[in-house]
């Protein structure tokens, strides 16, 4: 009897060690609303739609680390993105389509994770967009820089540095895995540094011949070379903040047409204020105005959108959120607010949604 307790008492103690080394977490979001959007067709109708992912993407993930000593782990994270309306798959139907990777973390010399994942821009740009706090339609026409992820990379391989005094920089090389090597290859580079009420970001990404099967990239406005840059910072006065933002896309070579042409290269420059206000511990105010300036073809014009919205956390995982977004186009473009149920037959469009996230 005293054997099988001390053999017992042993085997617990090995459990909470070999526990204590390597965690395995399971999260997850789901977030679903009401949206309307006017003017969402050729016909100038409107559309009344059920929409999930409008605050966050829908998802459910794996994520987990194994302390391997010296300040170095094992670290892996498996995040699905789905449908909450109908249950289906979502990017594409892919079963990890959000991030799929693994990888080694030193608390001294950065992180190194090889598989799909985000890029400098999403990284650190998007977190300062306006559509952080209110829903991805606030995002930029077209997603033209993809800051609402219309791309993630695959075959990729990600250098994080440490975090040094609020300063953290990254690089990431997706692999074209075609013959030629640089088929389908895409790069990014950026920096971030936050201290106090300070946040500020810089990124580039190129892509090269995107959308070929197997690649690095699809999903991208269709072009042979792809050019992405930005800058921008936030600043926050107690319970307000303030935020600039400006990001730029070069198309090169496109056969997609978002003005009255029949294509060419298409230059994109996104110029975003926006203002954030914690009225309550529980209720955030959010409103941000962008100007996309768009050239294609020697044909330019531009786009204006409006974006007011608030949110309200029933607790610490559940909130309810309200977004509305004005979008005006110039007569030779017509209005398309990202996400939305279509685009417009004349040069504005209006979009309400109303929706809940709950976080587990």
């Amino acid at each position: 009897m005293k054997k099988s307790l001390l053999a017992l008492a042993a085997l617990s103690t090995f459990a909470i060690g070999a526990q204590a080394q390597s965690t395995v977490t399971l999260y997850g979001i789901a977030d679903v609303g009401i949206a309307y959007t006017s003017n969402s067709n050729a016909a100038g109708k409107s559309t009344w739609a059920m929409a999930s992912g409008n605050e966050s993407g829908s998802r459910w993930g794996l994520t987990g680390a194994e302390d391997l000593g010296g300040g170095l782990k094992a670290i892996f994270k498996l995040e699905n993105g789905f449908n909450l309306n109908n249950g289906t798959l979502g990017q594409g139907g892919r079963e990890f389509g959000r991030q799929a990777y693994v990888g080694l973390s030193s608390s001294s010399l950065g992180t190194v994770t090889l598989g799909r994942q985000y890029n400098a821009i999403q990284d650190y740009l998007a977190p300062l967009d306006i559509a952080s706090v209110l829903t991805q339609y606030a995002t930029h026409p077209f997603d033209n820089d993809n800051l609402n992820n219309t791309f993630r990379t695959d075959n990729s391989v990600k250098y994080v540095t440490p975090n040094l005094s609020g300063l953290q920089a990254q690089g990431l090389y997706g692999f074209s895995n075609q013959p030629g090597f640089a088929n389908d290859r895409t790069y990014s580079v950026g920096a971030t540094y936050g201290m106090g009420p300070l946040n500020v970001a810089a990124s580039y990404a190129y892509v090269q011949n995107p959308n070929v099967a197997g690649g690095a990239v699809n999903g991208t406005i269709a072009a042979t070379r792809v050019n992405q840059w930005g800058l921008g910072g936030t600043y926050a006065f107690g319970p307000a903040t303030v935020g600039l933002l400006y990001t730029g896309t070069l198309y090169s070579g496109s056969t997609q047409a978002v003005s009255n042409t029949a294509g060419g290269t298409i230059h994109f420059n996104n110029y975003e204020g926006s203002f954030r206000f914690q009225l309550t511990p529980a209720l955030v105010l959010a409103a941000g105005e962008t100007y996309t300036g768009v050239r294609q073809a020697g044909v330019s014009g531009h786009f204006w959108q409006t974006n007011l919205g608030a949110d309200y956390n029933l607790s610490k995982r559940t909130d309810v959120y309200l977004t509305g977004v004005y979008q005006r186009a110039t007569k030779n473009m017509k209005a398309a607010i990202d996400a939305s149920a279509g685009t417009a037959s004349g040069q504005s469009q209006t979009l309400v949604v109303a929706g809940i996230r709950h976080k587990f």
